[in-house]
Parts: C-alpha cells; sequence; structure tokens
C-alpha cells in the first residue's frame, strides 16, 4: 500500500480553492506525516501562527485544486519552493528557514 501521509495547508487555501504559491516539506511530526506545508502566499504571519488557520488534509484535497505541485511532491524533506504567481513556474525559495534544524 502506498501511504502520502497527511499534509498541512492554509484554510485560506483550500476553502478559497487557490493554487499553491509555496510549500515546503519539514521533518514529519510522526508517521502520519507527508512533511509537506502548503500557502496560497497571501498569508501574513498573524494569519498563519493562528492554530485555527491551519488544517490538516488529505494530498489529494491540495492535488484537486492544483495539480501543479504533483511532480515535487518525492522531493526530499528541507525543499522550500515558490513562485511569483499562480501560473508561474516554482523555483527554489532563497530566503526561508527551517527552525530548529541544523
Amino acid at each position: 500500500m502506498n501511504r502520502f501521509g497527511y499534509v498541512m495547508a492554509t484554510r485560506m487555501l483550500v476553502d478559497n480553492k487557490r493554487k499553491v504559491r509555496f510549500m515546503y516539506r519539514e521533518d514529519p511530526s510522526n508517521d502520519q506525516d507527508s512533511g509537506w506545508r502548503f500557502f496560497c502566499g497571501d498569508e501574513d504571519q498573524d494569519y498563519t501562527n493562528n492554530p485555527d488557520n491551519i488544517a490538516i488534509y488529505d494530498i489529494n484535497t491540495i492535488l484537486a485544486i492544483d495539480k501543479s505541485i504533483s511532480p515535487y511532491l518525492k522531493s526530499a524533506k528541507g525543499t522550500a519552493l515558490e513562485r511569483e504567481d499562480e501560473n508561474g513556474i516554482f523555483t527554489v525559495s532563497g530566503d526561508f528557514a527551517f527552525g530548529g534544524e541544523g
């Protein structure tokens, strides 16, 4: 059985069916977590700091909104990708720092 694990995403992204503009993969918190985190890019720090604005989803929920993330899902932990707009190409994010690593 091929199990991907859950992902976390902002409610802004999922509820409004927005395409992903920023995503990163961190160390999973448990064996059911894929480590992937998805954002539409308009969220500010106050929004993302509020746990009510982040939810756990099956990867298929995010893929139904934005299939363009599919080629990147096997990327290693420590990967952070972003794009300028919803139709742009993902590039490695140069200014994202993973917390607690090092």
